[in-house]
């Protein structure tokens, strides 16, 4: 193993175990699961809501913007997903990251008000924006792009967990959805597909 991918492994850990002390919020003994696709990804124009405003899709045209649906009490996935794609981000030029865009839409409105949301999602990075719904609004946006989740009551402290798909959807500058990437896809690959985004005319 090269010293860079070391360094990469070390802080991801770094960012994990600072988020398990500020963020975790125990399930109790019922494990954490992460849900197959509910149907093909079609993708879409959306709206939603970030704590310093209404975040449209469309809006954000002329970036590659990622799209991931979960949720803050989120024990394990989440926080390896968003640290995974946080590493990826650092990877691009400063001109690539200013053409990128993280969403994360949490499945948990009923939890995750969005001032928590916020501080949730910039902890990884700048580019990423927590940003949420009414129920019926994050229901439509999730069948947009075939994302399940499905809540489950733990009987802890918490309450219940959210099972959820843990794709991450990648949508070209055009608002065309050009890539799924599945849990666990590394960083460099990541940054790869966000280069290869970019190519769109």
């Amino acid at each position: 193993m090269t010293k860079k991918l070391l360094l990469a492994a070390g802080a991801v850990l770094a960012l994990l175990l600072v988020w398990v002390i500020w963020f975790w919020q125990p399930a109790g003994d019922r494990a954490h699961q992460t849900l197959s696709l509910a149907a093909a990804p079609m993708g879409g124009d959306f709206t939603l809501h970030s704590a310093d405003g209404p975040v449209a899709l469309k809006d954000l045209r002329g970036k590659v913007v990622l799209v991931y649906f979960g949720y803050t009490f989120c024990p394990d996935i989440c926080p390896t997903s968003l640290a995974y794609t946080s590493q990826a981000l650092d990877m691009l030029s400063k001109d690539e990251l200013a053409r990128t865009q993280v969403l994360f839409i949490s499945v948990d409105p009923e939890r995750d008000t969005l001032a928590k949301l916020k501080t949730y999602a910039t902890f990884f990075h700048p580019n990423v924006l927590g940003i949420t719904g009414s129920p019926q609004e994050v229901a439509a946006v999730a069948k947009l792009y075939g994302a399940s989740y499905s809540k489950q009551n733990t009987g802890s402290a918490g309450g219940y967990v959210v099972d959820h798909s843990a794709a991450t959807y990648v949508v070209d500058p055009t608002g065309k959805m050009v890539a799924t990437l599945q849990h666990g896809t590394p960083p460099a690959e990541v940054a790869k597909a966000i280069r290869a985004a970019m190519q769109a005319k």
